[in-house]
């Protein structure tokens, strides 16, 4: 049981330490993610590829684009092949802010693979996303 306390608190601290960088944002965390993903992608930009992407429900991305349609930072264009979707598309604003924050926001991750090394940080990532995938598998399955 000690192995498993000590392991819940080395994965609470480091999620701690990476989230709670002080970032002067003037939107939600998860609506910079968004933005990201909206001005580095070069796929198709929809809600539902959105909610694809983050693996979130289409109604959590709902939320994010609301937000960020009303302070300026998308737009959306309605897609033609399917008169019920639209795309988002990035304003002025919105490329300015990612180009702005986008190496700070990333600065733990960059920090941690000079650190580390690219290869014990591969392997972090790795382990990250195999662990990833167990939980999400398990959160479908309830």
């Amino acid at each position: 049981m000690d192995r498993m306390i000590e392991s819940s608190k080395q994965v609470s601290l480091f999620c701690r330490l990476n989230l709670n960088r002080p970032r002067e944002l003037p939107i939600r965390s998860s609506e910079m993610g968004m933005l990201i993903y909206l001005v580095k992608t070069d796929e198709m930009k929809t809600p539902n590829a959105a909610a694809r992407f983050f693996k979130v429900t289409k109604a959590m991305a709902t939320n994010m684009v609301t937000s960020l349609l009303s302070n300026g930072y998308i737009e959306k264009r309605q897609l033609e092949t399917d008169r019920r979707s639209y795309e988002l598309i990035p304003t002025a604003k919105a490329v300015r802010l990612v180009e702005d924050t986008y190496k700070d926001y990333f600065k733990t991750m960059s920090l941690l693979e000079a650190k580390l090394g690219k290869e014990k940080f591969d392997e972090l990532i790795c382990l990250l996303t195999a662990a990833n995938e167990i939980l999400l598998e398990e959160k479908s399955d309830e």
